[in-house]
């Protein structure tokens, strides 16, 4: 059988790194091959040599049988490769359809917006392709770097973190697709943290560590368990929540309605944690935003931190107060693409007063707790001189949310903690959150992952269509019902409970 795509002894180092230490890999044609690792195991500088964005210092890639050089992205494309990336390549100011067409060298035209709306419903990813890119959620910026590759006619698709913002619903729909895509002779690269997906997806997996393969397996015949202790060396236990000890009203929100998000009572208390669940695009960025101060609400009263109204006080002043805000997109929203480590732990945390007591508004002292972040929560770098934009997702993510749990602030809002990080470092994040909640923080988690809320929340609540529903114990819910919920689907508990009352 004629191969699709052979990286043989791919070598690549950039300075104090070597990315990928002689790495072989090889996808065929109709097969789903999963490529794993933990954060900075070398996967994402892999998939740049194939798409043409880094030049490999050693090895051969093999094409058909033939040996080939991939001098550039459109090199890539040409030669029917396709790619998915997890850092979205869109201009936030144009249209959905006008990214879509660009990113293929077409006009947009009656015919694109003809093509976009039949792919995307085809697929299940519903997209408008007149939207203005920049008024999308995360979720919905995803679904268009899917539809743009699948509109390519891709032989081989890469697909990095691709349901990293989906609901199962729409996992679900989309693994559809690439069996489909699979089944007529394509070959797919998976790159996931969600091991349950890669097993039951995936044909094979090549695990990489440090740089280099480790293992290849048939995902189906092992474990999670077995294929993380593959990935970073050890089984990642997650800690057991301890006794809650809560304490007193830390964040209240009260007869909220700002447009995009409303919120008729919200409480969240020192020592527990709160848990918002919701599909993409139901207003998770309006909710974190009106809570971080980055929209104001119509009146200061209807939100307070430690009983002081700040509805209209703006983040530096809501950090002063104990706050500290991880929004959901790392880069340009979180951190600044081409400024340093130090820099964007500068530019978050200059108002605190924490930081300013300790002088850390002085370089070399940012740097010293640049570093410090860096080990507390094992971001892997070049060098914290070295720029955002140069970290892989998921050790990003790492050092955004470790440069605000380090401070340990009172009242926490963290929107997707642990989107695109892998499984271990998912764990040391969550328990990092119980510990501070045990420690006596009230910590609200916006998230779209359910095993993480149950996980993580003590009490759940429902963002859908931009209302926030009551909150409900944990364990008053099952996944089914919290799914059912989110959909807004009359069956709901909300709308169960109304049914009761009205009967009674």
């Amino acid at each position: 059988m004629t191969g699709l795509l052979s990286l043989q002894s791919i070598t690549k180092a950039y300075p104090g790194v070597l990315a990928n230490d002689a790495v072989d890999f090889d996808v065929q044609p109709g097969e789903i091959h999963a490529l794993l690792g933990e954060n900075g195991a070398g996967k994402s500088t892999l998939m740049k040599v194939l798409s043409g964005q880094t030049k490999p210092d050693g090895g051969r890639i093999v094409w058909k049988d033939d040996e080939t050089s991939i001098a550039s992205p459109q090199a890539s494309k040409a030669l029917g490769i396709g790619m998915v990336h997890q850092h979205f390549a869109l201009f936030d100011g144009m249209s959905v359809g006008e990214n879509v067409a660009l990113g293929l060298g077409h006009e947009f035209d009656a015919t694109q917006r003809d093509r976009i709306r039949a792919m995307s419903e085809k697929y299940g990813l519903p997209l408008n392709p007149d939207a203005l890119v920049f008024t999308l959620s995360a979720g919905e910026k995803q679904r268009i770097e899917i539809v743009r590759a699948l509109l390519g006619d891709p032989q081989l698709l890469i697909l990095d973190e691709p349901t990293s913002v989906l609901t199962p619903q729409e996992a679900d729909a989309l693994f559809a697709t690439l069996r489909l895509l699979r089944d007529e002779g394509r070959g797919l690269v998976f790159i996931s943290h969600k091991l349950n997906e890669v097993r039951a997806l995936c044909d094979r997996a090549t695990i990489l560590r440090g740089g280099k393969v480790v293992a290849t397996c048939v995902p189906a015949e092992k474990s999670a368990e077995e294929i993380a202790e593959m990935m970073i060396g050890t089984r990642p236990v997650p800690t057991r929540k301890a006794k809650q000890k809560i304490g007193d009203l830390a964040l209240s929100v009260s007869g909220l309605n700002s447009g995009d998000v409303r919120i008729p009572a919200l409480e969240v208390r020192g020592g527990e944690i709160v848990g918002v669940a919701g599909v993409a695009g139901n207003g998770q960025e309006a909710l974190y935003a009106v809570l971080s101060g980055e929209t104001l609400a119509p009146d200061a009263g209807t939100i307070n931190v430690h009983g002081q109204p700040v509805g209209r006080l703006g983040p530096g002043e809501r950090r002063l107060l104990g706050a500290a805000f991880v929004p959901e997109e790392r880069l340009g929203h979180a951190a600044v693409p081409d400024f340093s480590l130090i820099d964007n732990t500068l530019l978050s945390n200059i108002q605190t007063e924490g930081f300013q007591r300790r002088g850390l508004v002085d370089w070399n002292r940012t740097r010293e707790h640049s570093e410090e972040i860096c080990e507390a929560y094992d971001v892997r770098h070049a060098g914290v001189t070295g720029r955002a934009s140069s970290l892989s997702g998921g050790n990003l993510q790492k050092f955004i949310v470790g440069r605000e749990l380090i401070k340990n602030p009172s009242v926490l809002v963290v929107n997707q903690p642990t989107w695109g990080v892998d499984m271990g470092s998912a764990t040391n994040i969550r328990d990092r959150l119980k510990a501070l909640a045990e420690a006596g923080s009230a910590v609200l988690v916006i998230s779209q992952d359910l095993d993480e809320l149950f996980d993580l929340a003590d009490r759940l609540c429902v963002l859908n269509h931009g209302a926030l529903s009551d909150t409900r114990p944990t364990a008053d819910w099952t996944a089914e019902t919290l799914g059912v919920a989110m959909t807004g689907d009359a069956d709901s508990p909300d709308a169960a409970s109304q049914t009761e009352e009205r009967a009674a």
